[in-house]
């Protein structure tokens, strides 16, 4: 039995077997179930197995957050260069809202020189000069579409499933279905770049509905790794342990009492908090690396940056982490300043990144990683074909947020290496053929992890959830 006077309005509820609760949970719920059999002792992290054998362990996922102009990048268009500065189409604009431009705009075609690059010829602008030797490693989507034009809506999309919040992020799902393979460190990191954090905010690589033993701890490359993990002033470690054992008594007490499943996954977290107080500072710590190895990323001890970031990622893979996710903030091309230029601003951003992800793809080939490690790049949606409209009248180029075209590339674990899928329409305004979704890349990622995605399921509120809700398909013709 349990107590009444612990029990909340939603457990009375739930769980009365007379009159207005039963009445209550008979109508949400159906036939009113026991109580779920929590055994604390059972770790929630434990490695589980996939649906199929995969072809990649682990995912390091690196989010371009703003939105890179992608006609600067990876999908050239010549026609579009040479209609520069023409009004752009009726036909393109009727029934169309833009989050920053009006009026009719005018063309703006890439001011970037761009080429095939590598074996496998992949169209790939200079601003891209310190990733052009990736160009036979990567497959690069350039047909993705996304039904969000402002950054938090379409970064939760992108990454949770739906544009509002409240949904688990990807590496959640992930680490729910498939585990850790590390006792010491969290199944999903989260590590962010540029000082800011991303649009969609915390809800990225939240819970959600899940328990939260499953969401992504965001790691800092400088200070405390990890914010209230330290011990407090006073406490030693010895201090630290006893007073865990109390609680995990007093918690597991409680958990045989009322069943709540989150009474566990609290016993897990202490535990989980205790021991990366010595693994955390230990992966973190990038000063172990040699001269070679800090000088190929550009990173540099006790600093935060991207290209440190790219170091830890390869570090937290190496020591059992199954999903890394990175974030740099700056990618907004809009053109209100020249740091937003889609010229010299845009070449000096693609420097900060370039360098970093192409010593890390090195890395993981050098340790024998790379064809079981999956690297996804991305932003959330891409860049208008036309200039935009606040800063028309400038000197500084830049384009506006744009949802019907964007690009995304990925590499590494059972992906084609060299690979161009799908295309825009000449004036980029439209993808031409093979439509990509955020379902479409999130069913893949899933795929290449041994997840079915359509199975990998959590009830909730009297409905079976899914990262990719009722939609996705995985996009076979990139696999390898």
């Amino acid at each position: 039995m349990f107590s009444l006077a612990d029990t909340t309005r939603r457990h009375f509820l739930g769980r009365g077997s007379l009159g207005l609760g039963a009445v209550a949970a008979g109508l949400l719920n159906g036939p009113i179930a026991a109580a779920p059999e929590i055994k604390p002792a059972d770790n929630p992290l434990s490695p589980k197995k996939p649906h199929f054998a995969p072809k990649a362990k682990r995912v390091i996922y690196l989010h371009m957050s703003g939105a890179p102009p992608h006609l600067d990048l990876f999908d050239y268009k010549p026609e579009l260069v040479k209609r520069t500065g023409e009004p752009v189409p009726d036909s393109y604009l009727k029934g169309r809202r833009f989050a920053f431009t009006s009026g009719v705009p005018k063309l703006l075609g890439t001011p970037q020189k761009f080429a095939k690059r590598g074996k496998s010829g992949i169209w790939m602008s200079d601003a891209l000069a310190t990733m052009h030797g990736l160009a036979d490693d990567i497959a690069v989507i350039k047909s993705m579409k996304t039904d969000e034009f402002n950054h938090a809506p379409a970064e939760l999309l992108l990454f949770t499933g739906h544009n509002r919040q409240g949904r688990p992020g990807m590496g959640t799902w992930v680490t729910y279905g498939l585990g850790s393979e590390s006792d010491n460190l969290p199944g999903f990191v989260v590590l962010v770049s540029s000082g800011v954090q991303p649009s969609g905010g915390a809800n990225i690589w939240g819970n959600g509905f899940l328990p939260s033993v499953y969401q992504g701890v965001q790691c800092r490359s400088k200070g405390d790794p990890v914010l209230y993990v330290s011990d407090p002033k006073g406490m030693d470690r010895d201090l630290r342990r006893k007073t865990l054992d109390a609680l995990k008594d007093l918690n597991s007490l409680q958990a045989d009492e009322l069943g709540h499943p989150e009474t566990a996954t609290r016993i897990q977290q202490y535990e989980m908090a205790f021991r990366m107080q010595t693994a955390v500072p230990e992966v973190m710590d990038i000063s172990k690396e040699t001269k070679e190895t800090l000088e190929a990323y550009g990173a540099k001890p006790g600093e935060a940056s991207f290209a440190n970031n790219c170091l830890l990622a390869r570090r937290l893979a190496e020591k059992g982490v199954r999903f890394v996710q990175l974030f740099d903030w700056g990618w907004d091309f809009h053109g209100t300043n020249p740091a937003e230029d889609i010229r010299d601003g845009l070449t000096k951003k693609c420097g900060t990144v370039g360098k970093p992800i192409s010593a890390l793809i090195a890395d993981l080939k050098r340790l024998g990683m790379f064809d079981d490690t999956l690297v996804v790049w991305s932003g959330e949606f891409g860049r208008t074909p036309f200039r935009e409209g606040r800063t028309a009248g400038g000197q500084v180029l830049g384009r506006d947020h744009y949802p019907d075209c964007f690009c995304v590339w990925m590499a590494g674990a059972g992906v084609k290496r060299g690979y161009s899928y799908g295309e825009t329409e000449d004036l980029g305004f439209a993808v031409a053929e093979k439509v990509v979704t955020p379902f479409d890349l999130q069913a893949t990622i899933l795929h290449l992890m041994g997840i079915e995605h359509t199975k990998l399921t959590y009830r909730f509120q009297g409905r079976d959830y899914r990262l990719t809700d009722v939609h996705g398909e995985v996009v076979k013709d990139i696999l390898s």
